[in-house]
């Protein structure tokens, strides 16, 4: 239990300290007094309940509990640093972009709720969004050139060094127009299949698994006409104006499903389903902006869920 006694001064004082191996330089680099600084040593020292530096000859030394606290008493420091700066970036509008990957099943049904809810918050932020394949959206998120991915959960050899927080699950539909002909195939939809053009992510897809193996499970080894793509604007454009079926997340068209305008094959995809949610790097910190704007998704991913 972290006692209330341990103030900001405290921390403070005791790094410098630690750092210069010196009260009288600490104080002088601190602005303070050097009985200003003893004292200040003291009471965390009566706090701990332990000494965290002891004499050596005319000089003084970290004691081995000094130590120990002192990678803490740092990192303390540092994250309150780093706080502040995010906060006063936040207020100036002098911040680096806001970068986030999502992938297409969240970009057309829950970052623009979320970003909606975000330009609430009115903070002067600046927000970039792109769209890719999830292991393209990794290995930038793995290298710095994005800060979050939304989407749905990678496979765990992919998610050494991130973590992931669950928002919803989705499945897998297959999707075609208003008054397609297998509409009206009833249980033979699946040999059916062959005869018409089919739309199927990429292999790279994080959804492609799903979809080979529930096509396998279903005595589908194969597909004759085969069109590869992760554009949601060419498979939406594409399949309103053909007999072709679309292999897709069921939320990159949910609103195409809700205006009528396409339609699912009256087929049990529920097996496909997996989780969708935020997948971060457990070494970086957010800033103050990105930690409002995940607060953001996560009341739009609550909306969807709820809708």
């Amino acid at each position: 239990m972290i006692d209330n006694r341990i103030k900001f001064r405290h921390l403070q004082t005791f790094v410098e300290v630690a750092r210069q191996k010196s009260v009288m330089k600490a104080a002088q680099l601190l602005n303070i007094s050097q009985p200003a600084v003893t004292k200040t040593i003291r009471e965390l020292e009566e706090v701990l309940g332990v000494a965290v530096f002891e004499r050596d000859g005319r000089g003084i030394r970290i004691t081995r509990y000094g130590e120990a606290f002192l990678k803490h008493a740092g990192a303390a420091l540092t994250a309150l640093r780093q706080g502040f700066d995010s906060v006063s970036h936040a207020v100036h509008a002098d911040a680096p972009p806001i970068r986030v990957g999502a992938l297409p099943t969240v970009s057309t049904r829950i970052m623009p709720r979320a970003m909606t809810l975000f330009l609430q918050e009115d903070i002067p932020a600046r927000i970039k969004i792109v769209t890719g394949e999830n292991a393209v959206l990794l290995e930038q998120l793995r290298i710095g050139d994005l800060d979050l991915v939304v989407g749905r959960l990678a496979a765990p050899e992919q998610m050494t060094g991130f973590s992931f927080e669950h928002l919803y699950s989705e499945q897998v539909i297959f999707c075609v127009r208003a008054g397609h002909p297998l509409l009206n195939e009833g249980s033979a939809v699946f040999a059916a299949l062959e005869r018409y053009p089919v739309l199927m992510p990429t292999r790279a897809s994080i959804i492609r698994p799903f979809v080979e193996r529930y096509l396998i499970a279903n005595g589908i080894s194969a597909l004759p006409t085969q069109i590869e793509t992760v554009s949601d604007s060419f498979g939406r454009a594409f399949v309103r104006n053909t007999d072709a079926i679309w292999i897709i997340s069921a939320g990159v068209v949910a609103a195409d499903l809700d205006d009528g305008t396409l339609t699912s094959l009256p087929i049990d995809t529920s097996e496909t389903k997996g989780p969708v949610g935020l997948t971060v790097r457990t070494d970086a910190i957010p800033a103050m902006p990105l930690t409002i704007l995940m607060g953001t998704i996560r009341q739009a991913a609550r909306e969807v869920k709820s809708g």
